[in-house]
């Protein structure tokens, strides 16, 4: 008796456990939807309450939810951006992009966004948009025009150009890790299918912004009649910023065969550059988006929490019962489901808890799980456009907007974001359906 009495509380406190968390989460995204408070102090505040609950301890907390990976990659590269612009750099690509298209806004919305997504290829969304978002300011800045649309645009296009390579997102290193799929087959598998989306989602913004960017021919004109070479202030500087940038990158690129992390690779070069270019550390430290960092760890110990009560997991065993054990409709599932939850939540640890069950699955099944590797990869990277939290490349972007006196606010990123996320979905859906069924 006494033995089901315990069983009895625990299956209590855990349902209690269960629905709480997912309370907190509900309450938090509402208020980051509402944006009446600083979307730094609601994510703290929601995984403070997480903790003080018990549903995670701080050690788990410290173990496992909160990624340093991704902290110290954000605050590494911060750093070695915020160094390279004051040699006048930044300034001088804009000026350059300027003149390839002519000073007109449509066309450089056009440009900014292909390049973004190229970068964003071969490197990580984070380090891509901290680079193409100080010339970006600069540009719209120089045209008087808003720089909202470009913003948004870069956002979804780094995330799309993430998406057609092993190393371009996160999600899809920790697939092609569990499931044996080299650089090589991520390029051949999801590359058609990324450009496909990219070049769509390029044409609808066009199409949605069309009458809003606008600019004077004075200032097109004044913009064109700038050299960007008068704007490079140290070329000493600008000397050592780009070899270690380009080492970083390089690093990057190699870091599976260096057996390093990004967070080491960006932190190692942000230290090289502190050391060769003797800034003062103090007041390069100042310029780190320090909110957006504590946003993060907030939001890691949120979802962290979720994880711990059995939420994700639920979700994931939920969506592979549905489709009791057929391989098309469980690709069709797994992508539609991959991309709302990682919408709302952080991809990451939902993939980490697909992964174990899709292996399962197929192990019992005898199934072949290729269409349905290359359907999470596609709905958990490109789920990330929908809402402004949904990736972590939309959440820097924000926070250098708002540091620079622009506010992207949720609504007004979701509107548009939210919609072409789903084109990007259906597109995807007839891409899995007609070429692996």
């Amino acid at each position: 008796m006494a033995a089901y009495c315990r069983q009895r509380r625990n299956h209590l406190l855990s349902e209690f456990s269960f629905w709480s968390s997912i309370a907190i989460f509900i309450i938090v995204y509402a208020l980051i939807i509402g944006e009446q408070f600083h979307r730094m102090t609601v994510a703290l505040t929601g995984g403070l309450l997480m903790l003080l609950t018990g549903f995670i301890s701080q050690e788990t907390a410290l173990k496992e939810a909160i990624d340093f990976n991704t902290l110290g990659l954000l605050i590494g590269m911060m750093l070695l951006v915020t160094i390279t612009r004051r040699t006048g750099v930044f300034e001088a690509i804009a000026i350059w992009a300027a003149h390839i298209t002519g000073g007109y806004p449509l066309r450089l919305l056009a440009l900014l966004s292909l390049i973004t997504a190229l970068a964003s290829a071969f490197l990580d969304n984070v380090t891509t948009v901290l680079l193409t978002v100080p010339i970006t300011l600069t540009l719209t800045d120089k045209l008087e025009i808003n720089p909202l649309p470009f913003l948004i645009s870069e956002i979804i296009a780094s995330n799309i150009g993430g998406t057609a390579t092993l190393i371009g997102d996160p999600p899809n290193i920790m697939i092609g890790s569990a499931a044996g799929l080299d650089f090589n087959s991520f390029l051949l598998q999801l590359a058609p299918i990324s450009l496909l989306i990219l070049l769509v989602t390029i044409g609808l913004l066009l199409l949605i912004y069309r009458q809003e960017l606008q600019t004077t021919e004075e200032n097109r004109l004044a913009l064109l009649a700038l050299n960007y070479r008068d704007e490079i202030k140290d070329q000493a500087l600008l000397r050592k910023s780009l070899a270690v940038l380009s080492l970083t990158i390089l690093a990057f690129m190699l870091h599976g065969t260096l057996h390093l992390e990004s967070a080491t690779v960006a932190l190692t070069g942000a230290v090289v550059l502190l050391l060769i270019s003797r800034e003062e550390p103090e007041d390069v430290l100042l310029h780190v988006e320090w909110p957006t960092i504590f946003f993060f760890i907030g939001l890691f110990v949120l979802v962290g929490g979720l994880k711990a009560t059995g939420v994700i997991s639920a979700l994931a065993k939920w969506s592979l019962t549905l489709t009791q054990g057929d391989i098309l409709q469980t690709s069709l599932l797994v992508l539609w489901v991959s991309a709302i939850a990682s919408a709302f939540i952080d991809n990451i640890p939902f993939v980490a808890t697909m992964i174990p069950l899709l292996k399962e699955m197929g192990q019992l099944g005898g199934l072949a799980l290729d269409p349905v590797w290359w359907s999470l990869a596609l709905g958990a990277c490109l789920g990330g456009n929908g809402t402004l939290i949904g990736a972590s490349a939309n959440v820097i972007v924000a926070g250098i907007a708002e540091k620079n006196g622009v506010l992207l606010s949720f609504r007004t990123y979701f509107k548009v974001a939210f919609p072409l996320m789903l084109v990007s979905i259906l597109l995807s859906h007839l891409y899995i359906w007609l070429r692996y069924f």
